[in-house]
């Protein structure tokens, strides 16, 4: 009987020794089932593993702009997720998982970032449920969408809707831009249409083909023409020329999609971007940017944006005014062209345009805040850090000053006593007052 004990309890021992088979929370699969995802350090990298494309929200619970987005997130999740090629979303509490957030550069909230096929990119999209579903439905679409007719075409720009640049091939073989429609995918839709009748070549403003057609459906349907050369040093310096508009108007939004092109900016600074002067003086603008593509064109109006056009402002300069921007703290202002004032703004404009070919110029920095510092318009965890940090020793200072000043004066009062009585008492004097500072401390 003691035998069949001892047995019995190594047959359970033994038991126990074996691996264990089962999952855990962080090793079960995930599925694109329409809700978003609570991510967390156990189970983010599975997650991106999982799915081609997955937008992640970093988040901190406190913040205002955070819980407005949420429930926009669950109402988009369910449409992205009967796509033929899935999108889930996800979130991450950025507040609470900083590893995460430090590991991705998460520093405001909310961060957006899609990750596809496991690397990371900065979402800059709309966030209400409707335009953010339609503008993720672009990062599953073919590279290249063929188009047989006129119908096609008209539904093809309809259905990608005013967030990104067109690109319509007439006369050209897919092949030819099939490889940039791959490496400027995140940024613009491209398509080449096989049929089109002539009513389409009026519609559009070409008279010939092969042509390639960029259009800007968030500025009035913005157009430019590309009549070749096709080889691919030439074709994809239009197509990177043409990822904006003629003039760009700065803001929060372009101003993050400026970090990724290397051309300086000619920045145009006008008192009100809604005057009807202010708008013949773009389309003016226009016109140089058209015969200038290595340089972006773009303006910024002082009521608009103050802070970021003050940036570039001195007393003695009237708006408008021009400079060349390197996108970073430096600019150039061009000597006799510091404003562009007067009747003649074509002349103007002009005369800056060759003072700055001319090398006429006179480097300055920019005023004011880092210009990094306007490219988020929440504040950064590390501005938080930096802002605790001062209150801290600022509080600091002031308690030491205090301190000091309380033994000051207690110390002057003790001397004035002291000079007040006689050399025998002042012994005595001295102690009352080090008795009465100390509990005053």
């Amino acid at each position: 009987m003691r035998r069949s004990w001892q047995f019995l309890v190594l047959f359970l021992l033994s038991i126990s020794a074996l691996p264990s088979f089962s999952l855990s929370s962080s090793e079960l699969p995930l599925t694109a089932d329409g809700k978003v995802l609570d991510l967390d350090e156990s189970n983010f990298d599975l997650a991106i593993s999982s799915f081609d494309y997955i937008l992640v929200d970093f988040y901190a619970p406190w913040c205002g702009h955070c819980k407005r987005l949420s429930p926009e997130l669950d109402a988009a999740a369910p449409q992205l997720a009967r796509l033929k090629e899935p999108i889930v979303l996800a979130k991450v509490n950025a507040d609470k998982y900083t590893s995460l957030a430090k590991k991705y550069d998460v520093d405001a909230y909310p961060t957006i970032k899609i990750f596809m096929h496991g690397v990371p990119v900065d979402y800059y999209g709309p966030r209400k449920a409707e335009l953010l579903a339609r503008y993720l439905k672009k990062f599953v679409a073919p590279d290249v969408s063929v188009l047989e007719s006129d119908s096609s075409i008209n539904e093809f720009v309809e259905a990608a809707g005013p967030y990104f640049p067109i690109y319509l091939g007439f006369g050209l073989d897919e092949s030819v831009i099939s490889k940039f429609g791959i490496k400027y995918k995140k940024k613009a839709w491209f398509s080449v249409a096989k049929g089109f009748s002539e009513d389409i070549m009026v519609s559009y403003d070409f008279d010939k083909v092969p042509a390639l057609i960029s259009i800007h459906p968030n500025y009035n349907n913005e157009r430019s023409i590309f009549y070749g050369p096709f080889e691919e040093p030439f074709l994809e310096e239009f197509i990177k020329q043409s990822l904006f508009p003629l003039v760009l108007p700065i803001n929060y939004d372009t101003l993050k999609l400026l970090k990724d092109d290397d051309r300086k900016i000619a920045l145009t600074i006008v008192e009100d971007e809604d005057e009807d002067q202010t708008k013949k003086l773009i389309n003016l603008l226009k016109a140089a940017a058209s015969a200038n593509r290595d340089l972006v064109f773009a303006y910024v109006g002082a009521k608009q944006w103050g802070e970021f056009a003050d940036s570039f402002r001195d007393k003695k300069t009237t708006l408008p005014k021009m400079v060349i921007w390197d996108g970073e703290d430096d600019y150039l202002m061009v000597t006799g062209s510091e404003s562009i004032i007067g009747n003649d703004h074509a002349s103007e404009i002009s005369k800056f345009i060759e003072g700055y070919r001319e090398g006429r110029t006179e480097k300055r920095r920019v005023a004011g805040p880092a210009i990094l510092g306007f490219i988020n318009s929440l504040i950064g965890i590390r501005t938080i850090y930096i802002i605790v940090i001062i209150v801290a020793v600022i509080m600091l200072y002031q308690n030491l000053t205090k301190e000091d000043s309380e033994y000051n004066r207690v110390d002057t009062s003790a001397r004035d006593q002291v000079e007040q009585t006689s050399s025998s008492s002042a012994a005595e004097v001295q102690r009352s007052e080090y008795k009465a500072g100390d509990k005053e401390d």
